[in-house]
């Protein structure tokens, strides 16, 4: 799915983002709560929870939010959201070794290194894979 500019539930989002770059975080909270309270479809949910669950103030929460973006992503099946699958899963594994499950960090840190295939070999790639690698160097170690 291609994220059109058009859509308000992204165009919600966006303006969470400016809102977030600008430092303030109770205004982009609120712009991806609309965001999600307008969503409509499978897409638009995906979207608007993944950014909801960056203004989550406990892990539990966080981990709530990550799995329900990733749940959405998971009922388009299109093949268009392979590429969203690594950092979802990243998200995923680092709330649960935040909490210290070490078995399901492991899990998702190797789900999310399973679809990085699908990830541009950019800068966001690269951060994602960098991510990964380092989540399950940690949870190795432990």
């Amino acid at each position: 799915m291609q994220f059109d500019p058009n859509n308000k539930v992204i165009q919600l989002c966006a303006k969470g983002m400016e809102m977030e770059a600008a430092q303030k975080p109770d205004e982009a909270k609120a712009l991806f709560l609309q965001a999600w309270n307008e969503a409509s479809n499978d897409f638009e949910k995906f979207t608007a929870a993944h950014y909801v669950a960056r203004h989550q103030s406990t892990t539990e929460d966080k981990l709530e939010w990550d799995k329900t973006a990733l749940s959405f992503a998971l009922k388009i099946d299109d093949g268009s959201m392979e590429a969203h699958y690594p950092s979802l899963y990243l998200n995923i594994a680092k709330c649960y070794e935040d909490l210290k499950d070490f078995d399901n960090a492991k899990k998702n840190y190797e789900t999310a290194l399973s679809y990085s295939i699908h990830l541009p070999d950019n800068g966001y790639g690269k951060m994602i894979r960098s991510g990964i690698n380092n989540g399950i160097q940690r949870v190795h170690e432990r």
